[in-house]
């Protein structure tokens, strides 16, 4: 029972937060639109049927039945055609789907609101009110980051030593003691202890597990002077790290099935609560904005794999897309882990919870930039275009050419709407049948 309450905690902590995530998203365009002097007629969460709504001046807000993200709309989105008109001056599909999407975004402005169309506002605020949102996920990444990773911590390694093996064990070895023709392990033969914390490795402070295992690894072959605090008492030691077989593996830390040679002293670290320096909380964000961009350069190759796990027998990649099932489903779990560090575990998994929001919110910020409608990005490549478009005109002694028609891109936007649809069926049904797990 206590580990269905867990799950069912976790599911709605992360409910919640994807809905306040979207919510603060759209707030980051309504805020600005509004300082800007643009009419926006509609504040939503979600699409589809409106479950609930209120209306407070000339905006309407409210939530509707499909959480799937949310939106504002503004009057004047898109510019009147190039002939100045907003019917149809031709029957061409494309041109038509233009058209339409014009005719949508000037329903609404009524006589004497000319000026409060979005596309009268000069580009710098319309890029505002458009990066308004993203922007929002950015700053919600970071502080939520910050949050778990230096204000409460996660778990981690430190160079504090857990155990000091007595032998060299080959690369595979299963044996579990030390035979006599073992070779005796450098750390146990130059007289660490388990509980020594390493503080210096060759002459140089020793700031995590990480960076200390990576110097070991580096240094095989040669002596090294280390420091250990033992007792309060700082105690010098000279140890050679040998060179020695060692499995592979990959950034998951998963063994690929190949060795190589590098440095071996036979310490292991302890698992504490390990806080991440405030001034390194911009770093994690960007590797993890960086990964998340990796994944959308690949998407379509993703998108097939996930297609083969949920329909064949491939295995379902744990650093690929999944929709909001899966973060939910992701979310009950790791709420349900056992804490690694006992004593606290509210706080180790309110950490785990607020830092998988962290992530959604890198999500949704790469997502949101990409250059294309419906996605933000594309409002905001269509407005600096039209900077270069206007430079390019007055360089050539040619008039204003007026605002950039990003209505003449709505075909490939209705395009992308339908991928993104496909992709959230696909999701959602690959989060159903082959669920991404902590365990993978």
């Amino acid at each position: 029972m206590t580990t269905v309450l867990l799950w069912v905690v976790g599911i709605l902590a992360a409910a919640i937060g994807v809905a306040l995530s979207i919510a603060l998203h759209e707030v980051g365009h309504l805020l600005p639109a509004k300082k800007f002097g643009v009419k926006v007629v509609q504040y939503m969460v979600g699409f589809g049927p409106t479950l609930f709504s209120r209306r407070r001046g000339e905006t309407e807000y409210g939530v509707k039945a499909i959480p799937l993200g949310g939106y504002i709309r503004m009057i004047g989105m898109f510019p009147p055609g190039e002939d100045g008109r907003v019917r149809a001056s031709t029957t061409g599909r494309w041109a038509l789907m233009a058209e339409e999407a014009r005719q949508a975004s000037f329903v609404e402005i009524e006589p004497g609101e000319e000026h409060r169309t979005f596309y009268r506002r000069p580009v710098w605020q319309r890029i505002v009110i458009m990066f308004g949102g993203p922007f929002v996920n950015l700053v919600l990444a970071l502080v939520l980051t910050a949050v778990a990773a230096s204000a409460i911590g996660q778990p981690g390694y430190v160079p504090t030593l857990s155990a000091v093996s007595e032998c060299v064990l080959p690369a595979g070895s299963t044996a579990t003691t030390c035979g006599a023709s073992d070779t005796a392990a450098p750390g146990a033969a130059a007289g660490l202890r388990p509980g020594d914390e390493i503080v210096e490795f060759g002459g140089k402070p020793v700031q995590d597990w990480n960076a200390l295992s990576a110097q070991i690894r580096a240094d095989g072959g040669r002596a090294v002077d280390l420091v250990v605090l033992r007792d309060g008492q700082r105690v010098p030691i000279t140890a050679t790290p040998v060179l020695t077989e060692r499995a592979v593996t990959d950034a998951t830390g998963k063994a690929t099935g190949e060795t190589e040679r590098v440095g071996f002293l036979g310490v292991s670290p302890s698992i504490a609560v390990v806080r991440t320096p405030l001034g390194e909380v911009p770093g994690v964000v960007g590797t993890q904005i960086e990964g998340v961009a990796n994944i959308v350069v690949r998407l379509p190759q993703r998108l097939y794999d996930v297609a083969q796990a949920a329909f064949g027998s491939a295995p379902r990649d744990p650093n690929g897309p999944i929709g909001v099932v899966g973060i939910g489903r992701l979310a009950g779990e790791l709420n349900a882990q056992p804490a690694i560090i006992p004593g606290d575990e509210l706080a180790e998994r309110t950490s785990r919870i607020v830092s998988l929001l962290a992530g959604l919110n890198v999500a949704l910020f790469v997502f949101n930039m990409i250059p294309l409608l419906p996605f933000d990005g594309g409002h905001i490549a269509g407005a600096l275009w039209e900077v270069v478009k206007k430079a390019i005109f007055r360089l050539r002694r040619r008039p204003d050419p007026g605002p950039v028609d990003v209505a003449k891109a709505m075909p490939l936007a209705y395009g992308v709407s339908i991928v993104l649809v496909g992709m959230s069926v696909l999701l959602l049904y690959a989060d159903i049948v082959r669920p991404v797990t902590l365990n993978q």
